[in-house]
């Protein structure tokens, strides 16, 4: 009987799998639209009001999502204005509609990737998970990896499909 060889291991082909890169936090949003008069305009004695009043506890060591969900002007400030009242409470606060948040963090971390340690390898970008990994993230690690691997796969190592080889 022969020796079983696991041809996978041996293949020298490194795995990254963004889903063990997934942002830890429990995800929040604020829809400042619910703040505007009349659902048009936000009044600034009001809305200062309510970032006074609000209770900005609930957010402690949440991501945070602030955005307006109707079309309408809003000044800067205010969103600088809510931000502010989570400095020092949340995780992180983002501007952006939700959908757009894990799209935002995960750029953020591979931006600060140190990629040396996948320089001339052979790798395999794991394409199932189990979490919401945005297709912005592949995207991105596409752009930060390609100039040093010697080749990106995606999928598994068993069943790949090439994407880039040098």
């Amino acid at each position: 009987m022969s020796e079983i060889i696991n041809k996978v291991a041996a293949s020298g082909l490194v795995t990254i799998d963004l889903e063990a890169w997934y942002p830890a936090g429990e995800r929040r949003e604020i829809d400042i639209a619910q703040q505007l008069w009349q659902g048009l305009a936000l009044r600034e004695k009001e809305f200062r009001e309510w970032v006074k009043n609000n209770h900005w506890e609930q957010y402690r060591d949440s991501i945070v999502s602030v955005y307006c969900s109707v079309d309408a002007i809003i000044p800067h400030w205010a969103y600088m204005l809510i931000a502010s009242s989570l400095v020092g409470i949340s995780k992180k606060t983002l501007f952006g509609h939700p959908t757009s948040l894990d799209s935002t963090l995960f750029h953020e971390f591979i931006s600060q990737l140190d990629v040396e340690e996948f320089r001339d390898k052979r790798l395999v970008i794991k394409g199932c998970s189990n979490l919401p990994v945005p297709v912005s993230a592949y995207v991105d690690l596409i752009n930060k990896l390609q100039p040093i691997a010697k080749s990106i796969m995606f999928g598994e190592p068993c069943s790949t499909v090439p994407v880039f080889k040098r």
